[in-house]
Order: C-alpha cells, then structure tokens, then sequence
C-alpha cells in the first residue's frame, strides 16, 4: 500500500485491504453497518448490493485475487459526517493473469462503520474507461 495518510480512515482503509489480502470475508463486513448500501460499477453497469447477505456476495470476488498492491492517487476524508473519498490504481493476479485497474472508492460511515459505500471502477482490466 503506498501514499495512505496515517489517520483514522487511513488506518480503517489499511485494515480493509489486508482483510481482502487475508481473503477474510467475514471480518471484512464486519467494517460495514448491517443495512449497508454497496454501489459497485466493476461489471460495467451499476450493481446494488443492500444488507450484509448481499455484500457478503459482493465480496466472493476478492477469494480469487492473489498479489493485490494499492498506490492512492487521491485521498479526501471528512470528520462530520464521516467520510473517504479515494482513488487508486490497482494491480493484481487472478486466474487470468496480472490485471491493471484504476478505482474510485466513497465510504460514509455510520458509527465508525461503512454504511455507503460507492465502489467504482475508472479504468478496467481491458484498458476501457467507465
């Protein structure tokens, strides 16, 4: 992880990527509210996803990435509300090869916890822009 400030966003967002990287889906929603709101845009088309069930889904996909490294490239946070804006660009191994990716990531916490989270996709695996 590179460029991820030293303050209590950056620390929650250092704990959600090692939780990915740990492929430890359960501790990982347990950083989000139980009716939490997930707007991902990663299968090019807008996908809801509401309620830990339903994230729980989400997060299938993260079993299959090994070697995620992250750099940020934009860090904005808020103290009230609570909030993190980022983006970043995203190198990792699936069963398809070394994928290149660029996100855009929004959380709005709710009692220290994610309750929105906006996961979007800038550029794609392909190359292609959103």
């Amino acid at each position: 992880m590179k460029n991820v400030p030293d303050t209590p966003l950056g620390v929650m967002y250092k704990a959600h990527i090692e939780l990915i990287l740990d492929k430890n889906v359960e501790a990982l929603l347990d950083q989000y509210t139980d009716d939490a709101l997930l707007i991902s845009s990663f299968m090019k088309k807008p996908v809801v996803y509401r309620g830990r069930d339903q994230l729980r889904e989400h997060m299938q996909g993260i079993l299959g990435i090994d070697g995620l490294e992250t750099e940020i490239i934009f860090w904005a946070e808020t103290e009230d509300p609570q909030t993190l804006m980022i983006t970043e660009q995203i190198s990792m191994r699936t069963a398809d090869g070394v994928a290149n990716m660029r996100f855009a990531d929004s959380w709005v916490l709710r009692d220290g916890k994610i309750a929105i989270h906006f996961a979007g996709m800038v550029q794609h695996p392909d190359g292609s822009l959103a």
